[in-house]
């Protein structure tokens, strides 16, 4: 079973399946950048939030039975990730490359996502200047946490993640409805 299969498996929302693709995507290009493992990397992005339907609102359950969803499906080495990557559990306190990625790939996919559908679904026609722009202002795409991006500056500076996550979500568009 593929990833995407398994995922689909838990997750029936297509909304949260295409944030699960977008960040899996972003993941595979931060790991591009950084020299790391593209495909182990996509793998904890697509399946950060297998769990995230079946805790519904208890946020003290996310990624903890998301763990153990991918321990008995055969996906154990990258349990300890997602059980981790819920801050709200687990505050901001990330040093692993992989934990700080996933925290920022989490929510950038959503801003540049954001940016594109303004410019009426064309993820083509994003930069990173325009990403900045957004990035400041609070009121748009306000579910994207803008500190769990600023993370990322452990790693690479931000521009180089909107150009990073820019590109990779521009490798999936189909996938994610945009053009």
């Amino acid at each position: 079973m593929s990833e995407l299969e398994l995922l689909k498996k838990y997750v029936k929302d297509e909304k949260l399946i295409k944030h699960c693709l977008a960040t899996a995507a972003v993941m595979r290009g931060i790991a591009r950048e950084l020299g790391e493992d593209e495909n182990l990397w996509w793998r904890i992005g697509i399946l950060h939030d297998i769990d995230y339907e079946l805790v519904g609102e208890d946020m003290e359950k996310h990624g903890e039975v998301g763990a153990e969803i991918l321990r008995k499906e055969g996906y154990g080495e990258i349990a300890d990730v997602v059980a981790r990557h819920n801050h709200m559990r687990h505050g901001m306190n990330y040093e692993e490359p992989v934990e700080v990625a996933l925290q920022a790939a989490d929510s950038v996919s959503g801003l540049i996502i954001a940016c594109a559908l303004v410019k009426g679904g064309k993820i083509t026609e994003v930069t990173p200047k325009t990403v900045k722009k957004k990035f400041k202002e609070k009121s748009f795409a306000a579910g994207c946490d803008r500190d769990r991006i600023r993370l990322i500056e452990k790693l690479m500076p931000l521009e180089k993640l909107y150009e990073v996550g820019i590109k990779s979500l521009q490798e999936i568009k189909d996938d994610l409805d945009l053009s």
